[in-house]
């Protein structure tokens, strides 16, 4: 490890960057702030991510395929591998190699406007009305979702969003889509476990009048849609690869954020 980048939440200027800096250096290793919005920062042997699960998610969405370590300075963490207090356990721990390396699904999604990645979920949603989405599996029609609108997810996003939906959360080392309905007009709806190499379609149906749809990646808005647009989601190509300290770190999180 000869570079590592540090990235923080812009609204919060308070974090201690230079005693994060001063251990890494003192382990002769370079560091160097790093923003989303930034051009090429040239070759990065991991970014550190300070702030919440947003945070993480816009370092893994910027830097694709370079490792990532979240120190959580934020209100939950899901995705987070220690807390400021951690600072030289961390270091020491890095250098001495004594970490794992969690390698997580990606989906790739197509709409009418173009092309994105996304490491929780991606949304097909309306704010203000009903909506019909339908649904299919590599090119099989499975069902029509009549609600407030769709998630498809992965296993690590099954500890966001998904979670508000009743959807099961799945350990990050299985290799799935998680497919739900929000907020459905249908009591029997449940969410759908689909297999990595799935191809799934989500149809704007018609039926959906004076709706305002909105095309939601990790959070971000990224799109209107309209009635009769398809979005295209799939299994990138690229994982997305988390930095943990200690080999059980999943069911610690679950422990320690959701009071279990």
């Amino acid at each position: 490890m000869r570079r590592v980048g540090l990235l923080w939440r812009d609204d919060v200027e308070d974090f201690p960057v230079s005693e994060l800096a001063t251990l890494f250096a003192d382990q002769g290793i370079d560091t160097v702030r790093v923003q989303p919005a930034d051009g090429d920062q040239g070759p990065l042997d991991l970014v550190v991510a300070m702030g919440g699960d947003g945070t993480v998610l816009r370092a893994l969405d910027r830097f694709a395929g370079c490792p990532v370590l979240a120190i959580n300075f934020g209100t939950v963490g899901f995705l987070t591998a220690g807390d400021r207090a951690d600072f030289g356990r961390i270091v020491s721990l890095l250098v001495a190699g004594q970490y794992v390396v969690s390698e997580r699904l990606v989906l790739a999604c197509r709409h009418p406007n173009g092309s994105l990645r996304a490491v929780n979920e991606v949304i097909v949603r309306t704010g203000n009305s009903l909506i019909y989405v339908d649904v299919s599996v590599d090119g099989a029609k499975i069902r029509t979702i009549r609600g407030d609108g769709v998630v498809v997810g992965t296993p690590t996003g099954s500890t966001g969003f998904l979670l508000s939906t009743g959807a099961p959360i799945v350990m990050p080392g299985v290799r799935c889509m998680v497919l739900d309905g929000i907020n459905e007009y249908n009591f029997t709806s449940r969410a759908i476990i689909l297999t990595p190499d799935s191809r799934i379609c989500l149809h704007v149906s018609p039926r959906t009048r004076r709706a305002q749809v909105s095309l939601v990646a990790d959070g971000r808005p990224v799109a209107s849609l309209n009635p009769g647009d398809d979005v295209f989601i799939e299994q990138a190509q690229e994982s997305a690869r988390l930095i943990y300290l200690e080999p059980h770190y999943f069911f610690h999180n679950l422990s320690s954020r959701l009071s279990w």
